[in-house]
C-alpha cells in the first residue's frame, strides 16, 4: 500500500486543492489533474450550482450559470439527484457533449459516515465518486407519471368535496358519470333537493365542482394515454397477470432504475410495504407497515393485490394459504408487499414472470 501524501497537483484548468494520495490515485489523478479527462463535482440546490475547484465557487441554477461552468470545458460532471432542481442542468450539460454522472443519495450517505459532516468542498468527494456513480438518463415516464398522480389526487380531493355539498342538499351522494354531466350543466330538475337557506349556494358549488371534475378526468384518459405508449409491448413487468401498461408505466415512472435496490427487501421498504416488528424477550409483536416509502406505490400494489390476486397463480396461492389466519385489509396488505417482491424479482432479474 502506498503511504499516504498530501499535494496539491497543477491542471490545464489551475491548481486544484490537496488530496489524500492513496493506492487508487492512478485513479483519482486521471480525472482530477489530467488535461484529457476533467471530472467536476456539483452541489445542486435550487437557485445555485456549487463546485470548488482552488475554492468554492457559486453559480446561478440557470442558463447562464450553465454556460459559466462550460466555459471550464467539463469532460464529466458529477452531482447527487436532488430532485427536480438536478434534472434541467444535467440535461443541458448532456446535451452539450458533457458526460453527466449522478451519484445515488444511499451512496453519499454512507460517504458521510465515513468522511464526517458535510462540508464546503463537498463536491470534491463527488468527484472521487465516478467509480460509484451511474450516468444520468431522462426518464420520460417520470414527468407523465408525476403529471398523472398529480391529477389523479386533484380529482380525489373534487370528488370528496363534490360527495360533501351533495350530502348537504340531497340523500343521494352517488356521483356517476351521467349524474356528473348534468351537474356540470347545472341541471338539477331530476335531483330531490332539501330546500334550506344555503341550498342555492351549495348548488352553484355542485356546479363548479361537477365541471372541473369532467375536465380533470378527460385530462387523466389523455395523460393515461400518453403513459400507455411510453410502455413497451414486450416489457418484462407485463408479464404479471394483472398488471398492465398503466400500472407499469407508473412503477418504471417512480422507481427509475431497478437496480438500485440490491434486494427485495429493500425494494419493499421502498414501497413503505415492510413490515415493523417490536421485539421484547421472546415477545414478538406486529406493527403493521411502516409506510415510509412511496405512497404512490403503496396504494397501487395494494389496489392490484386486491383487485387481481386471483389472476396470478402466486397470489392465489398465497391467499389461499393465510386467509385463515390473515383477514380484511392485514391479508390484502401481505399480498401487495408479496407483489412487490414478484416485480422485483421479474424486473431486477429480466427475466418473464413464473408460477411458483
Amino acid at each position: 500500500m502506498v503511504e499516504p501524501l498530501t499535494e496539491a497537483k497543477s491542471s490545464g484548468w489551475g491548481v486544484t486543492n490537496p488530496y489524500r494520495r492513496t493506492e487508487h490515485c492512478d485513479k483519482i489523478h486521471e480525472y482530477r489533474c489530467g488535461k484529457e479527462v476533467e471530472v467536476l463535482g456539483i452541489d445542486v440546490s435550487k437557485d445555485y450550482l456549487i463546485t470548488s475547484r482552488g475554492r468554492e465557487i457559486k453559480y446561478k441554477n440557470n442558463l447562464k450559470g450553465y454556460e459559466e461552468i462550460l466555459e471550464m470545458r467539463p469532460c464529466i460532471i458529477v452531482l447527487e439527484p436532488t430532485g427536480v432542481y438536478a434534472i434541467r442542468p444535467s440535461q443541458y450539460f448532456k446535451e452539450k457533449g458533457v458526460k453527466v454522472l449522478q451519484v445515488s443519495p444511499n451512496v453519499l450517505s454512507r460517504e458521510k459516515e465515513f468522511r464526517g459532516k458535510k462540508t464546503d468542498f463537498y463536491d470534491e468527494k463527488l468527484e472521487n465518486m465516478v467509480d460509484k456513480a451511474k450516468e444520468y438518463e431522462y426518464n420520460p415516464l417520470r414527468e407523465l407519471v408525476t403529471l398523472y398522480l398529480f391529477l389523479k389526487d386533484i380529482e380525489v380531493k373534487y370528488m370528496n368535496r363534490l360527495e360533501r355539498a351533495l350530502f348537504l342538499v340531497s340523500d343521494n351522494d352517488k356521483i356517476s358519470k351521467e349524474r356528473l354531466e348534468k351537474l356540470a350543466m347545472g341541471d338539477f330538475t331530476q335531483e330531490e333537493l332539501y330546500q334550506l337557506e344555503y341550498t342555492p349556494i351549495v348548488l352553484e358549488e355542485i356546479k363548479v365542482l361537477a365541471k372541473i371534475l369532467l375536465e380533470t378526468q378527460e385530462r387523466l384518459r389523455e395523460v393515461r394515454k400518453m403513459i400507455e405508449e411510453q410502455v413497451p409491448d414486450n416489457h418484462v413487468l407485463l408479464t404479471i397477470p394483472g398488471i398492465g401498461k398503466l400500472a407499469a408505466g407508473i412503477i418504471i415512472g417512480v422507481v427509475g432504475d431497478v437496480k438500485r435496490f440490491p434486494n427485495p427487501e429493500s425494494f419493499v421498504a421502498y414501497c413503505g410495504l415492510d413490515p415493523v416488528v417490536e421485539r421484547s424477550g421472546r415477545a414478538v409483536v406486529s406493527k403493521g407497515i411502516s409506510k415510509r416509502g412511496n405512497k404512490y406505490l403503496r396504494s397501487l400494489f395494494y389496489f392490484l393485490a386486491e383487485m387481481n390476486y386471483s389472476r396470478n397463480p402466486t397470489l392465489l396461492k398465497f391467499y389461499e394459504s393465510h386467509k385463515d389466519r390473515l383477514k380484511g385489509k392485514k391479508l390484502y396488505t401481505a399480498l401487495a408487499r408479496k407483489l412487490a417482491r414478484i416485480v422485483w424479482s421479474v424486473w431486477y432479474n429480466n427475466k418473464p414472470y413464473e408460477p411458483k
